[in-house]
C-alpha cells in the first residue's frame, strides 16, 4: 500500500479534498478526477453503506485522488469494515481525550501496533504487501470539535500513530457556545483555531478543516493545510442556482 496524500502531508504540502454526502459512484468517480488530492467520504451524517461506500471507492480506481472515510463512531467493528473495503484513511469525529485516541489508532493498525483483526477484503486483494505497509501508510485524523477536545489536545496529538486533526468547525462553535451559524470573529472562536495550529505545529502535525469557498484562503494562510472545500451537495445546488439564474436573466432579454 502507498498513500500519497499522507506522503505529501508529511512533506508539508497544502492538500484540498472535499466532503462526499451524495452516496453513488458515479459522484466519486466525477470528483476524484477534477483535481481534489482527496475525498472525504461521509458515513457520520449520511444514510451511505458499506456496499455503496465501497462501490463509491471502486469508482476513484484510476484516478490520483486519494478515498478517506469518516466513520459513524469511533467503533472498533466500524473502523475495521471501513479499512478493509479499501479506505486509505479515517477521519474520525468526535475524539475528545488521549485515550480515545489511543483507541482509534489501535483500530486501525494490525497487532502488535494495534487490535485490528486481518481480513482486509478489497483492501488486499490485489496488494500482497498491504500487512506489510498498512500500518505506515493508513492516514489516521482525529476531528476536533468539542471544548473537551481542546483542552485535551496536547495529549490528543501525543499519541503515536495519530497523523492529523481536523476541525469541525459548526460543531466546535456550538460546543463553545457560540451557535450556528459560527461567528467568525468570535475571540473565543479565533483562539480555538490559533491554538489547534499552535498544539499541531509542536507536534509536527498538520492541521485542517471544513471550509466553505468563502474561507478557504483564510483558512491555507492561517496554515491549515488539510483541508476540504465545501461538499458536493453544496457544489450541486451552487451550480444548479448559477445555470438557473444564467438562463432567467437570458429570457428577460
Amino acid at each position: 500500500m502507498k498513500n500519497p496524500l499522507k506522503g505529501k502531508l508529511k512533506k508539508g504540502e497544502a492538500v484540498i479534498g472535499t466532503f462526499n454526502m451524495i452516496g453513488h459512484s458515479d459522484v466519486t468517480e466525477w470528483l476524484s478526477r477534477v483535481g481534489f488530492d482527496w475525498l472525504l467520504l461521509d458515513t457520520e451524517h449520511t444514510t451511505t453503506g458499506y456496499e455503496t461506500l465501497q462501490r463509491m471507492m471502486q469508482a476513484m480506481n484510476g484516478s490520483d485522488c486519494v478515498p478517506i472515510v469518516r466513520p459513524q463512531w469511533n467503533d472498533q467493528v466500524v473502523i475495521k469494515r471501513v479499512l478493509d473495503i479499501g479506505a486509505y484513511g479515517v477521519l474520525i469525529p468526535w475524539v475528545n481525550s488521549k485515550e480515545e485516541a489511543e483507541k482509534a489508532v489501535s483500530y486501525c493498525k494490525y497487532p502488535p501496533e494495534g487490535i485490528r483483526g486481518w481480513g482486509p477484503r478489497r483492501a488486499g486483494m490485489f496488494d500482497p504487501d498491504y500487512f506489510k505497509t498498512a500500518n505506515d501508510e493508513l492516514l489516521i485524523t482525529v476531528q476536533i470539535e468539542t471544548q473537551e477536545a481542546l483542552d485535551n489536545l496536547d495529549e490528543i496529538l501525543s499519541v503515536p500513530g495519530i497523523d492529523a486533526c481536523y476541525i469541525g468547525p459548526w460543531d466546535l462553535s456550538v460546543s463553545l457556545g457560540i451557535g450556528i451559524p459560527p461567528d467568525w470573529d468570535a475571540p473565543k472562536y479565533k483562539a480555538a483555531f490559533d491554538k489547534v495550529l499552535e498544539t499541531a505545529a509542536r507536534h509536527n502535525k498538520p492541521a485542517g478543516m471544513f471550509c466553505i469557498s468563502d474561507n478557504i484562503e483564510w483558512a491555507v494562510k492561517k496554515g491549515f493545510i488539510y483541508n476540504t472545500v465545501d461538499a458536493d451537495d453544496i457544489l450541486l445546488m451552487r451550480g444548479a442556482r448559477e445555470a438557473v439564474a444564467k438562463a432567467r436573466n437570458a429570457a428577460k432579454k
